[in-house]
């Protein structure tokens, strides 16, 4: 569970203790605007966690060591670049996964929600279907609802039987550092699109669902096509 930029430490703690309900025990968080949410009394039940959340600076920090990363989204007026699903489809997928990778649910602020930059960290977003004249959940309430639909099914998570291992976002991130220095060595990107066209490599890129072997052979074979533009 990664909750990005939140402000009300009291919120932070309702998270704790859904967590702590549920059987969902790694918090990080990210930029936090209150350090005293280590202290939020709402945290009935699970004060250990909150000691043990783990801070980062930025959201490719928090997710790094991640395969799967899903970002939460009330939608409203925004327009999407990422694949939407409801909690319904995305809690079955999520479960699945867990049996061959590691997944990072991410809840931004109370006032803005994650942001595109946030978003480019995602393989897709997840919607909690509530009613259009009224989207916005409480944070605590909407982490609640997320991992109860994850931990209801009875059934555990199998093994896809993979050899290799789904990469990782730290794996995707260095994969779309190096495809981003190719394309401006090229002369692809254009100034004042450097961070456009950096959020849409790293949404292609995780929209390719690569496991760690191929990300580090793409690694490899861009670094040597940028190389090879310079010279």
């Amino acid at each position: 569970m990664v909750l990005v930029r939140t402000r009300n430490p009291l919120n932070v703690g309702a998270a704790a203790r859904a967590m702590s309900n549920f059987g969902f025990l790694k918090l990080r968080v990210v930029e936090p605007f209150d350090v005293a949410f280590r202290e939020a009394r709402s945290a009935v039940g699970a004060p250990e966690l909150l000691a043990n959340a783990e801070e980062f600076g930025s959201v490719a920090e928090a997710v790094a060591d991640c395969s799967m990363v899903v970002g939460t989204t009330a939608v409203g007026s925004r327009v999407l670049a990422h694949p939407l699903k409801r909690l319904e489809r995305g809690g079955s997928e999520i479960r699945s996964h867990l049996g061959s990778g590691s997944v990072a649910l991410l809840f931004g602020s109370e006032k803005r929600g994650l942001s595109n930059d946030d978003l480019s960290h995602c393989h897709w977003l997840l919607r909690i279907p509530t009613r259009e004249e009224h989207i916005s959940m409480n944070l605590g309430q909407a982490v609640a609802v997320c991992l109860y639909e994850l931990i209801r099914s009875s059934e555990l998570p199998v093994s896809s039987g993979e050899l290799v291992a789904p990469a990782n976002s730290g794996e995707l991130g260095r994969l779309t550092q190096v495809l981003f220095e190719a394309l401006s060595v090229s002369g692809y990107v254009k100034a004042g699109s450097e961070e456009i066209t950096l959020e849409k490599a790293r949404r292609l890129v995780r929209r390719m669902s690569l496991n760690a072997e191929d990300a580090e052979t793409w690694t490899g074979m861009l670094g040597k096509m940028k190389a090879g533009n310079r010279q």
